[in-house]
């Protein structure tokens, strides 16, 4: 298990808050972070797909991370950010609860995800990080956030 985390070792992270817990994505994946914004909401998706918003004449789909990994719904502040991503060569936001840092990680600071992760999100969880000896980063792997039928169905809407 721990061979499939390599690739999250030593690059620089954007991290993130959703609730009380830390991510981090590569920073490689992330295209821009921009503050909240109207989404226009699209009948027929997934409860985590917030909607669609225009960012300079590109529709883009808007996930909400809270909703995705079924934590407590909150309202949205002036801390929520929508990070715009690259997954898959689609561009999508993703609705965090605030972005925290830029982080550069190393080799000692990364463990495989812990055998509790059963079968809920392992699938997008690369590791588990370190952070001053006190807190945990949780190493998502932005590409499988969507299941291929939930990227289709997105699709779909998108371009009808």
């Amino acid at each position: 298990m721990f061979e499939e985390s390599k690739g999250i070792k030593n690059q620089q992270l954007v991290s993130f808050k959703i609730g009380s817990e830390e991510f981090g994505i590569n920073i490689m994946k992330v295209q821009e972070i921009i503050r909240m914004q109207e989404i226009t909401k699209v009948p027929q998706m997934p409860d985590f797909i917030e909607g669609i918003l225009n960012l300079r004449g590109n529709v883009i789909p808007v996930v909400d991370l809270r909703k995705k990994f079924n934590l407590e719904v909150s309202e949205k502040t002036s801390e929520s950010r929508i990070i715009v991503v690259s997954v898959l060569d689609r561009v999508m936001g993703i609705v965090v609860d605030g972005v925290s840092e830029v982080l550069r990680m190393n080799d000692e600071q990364i463990q495989p995800p812990p055998p509790i992760i059963s079968n809920i999100g392992r699938e997008y969880i690369k590791g588990v990080g370190k952070l001053d000896n006190k807190r945990l980063l949780i190493f998502l792997d932005i590409d499988k956030i969507l299941s291929t039928h939930e990227r289709e169905m997105i699709e779909n809407v998108i371009h009808e």
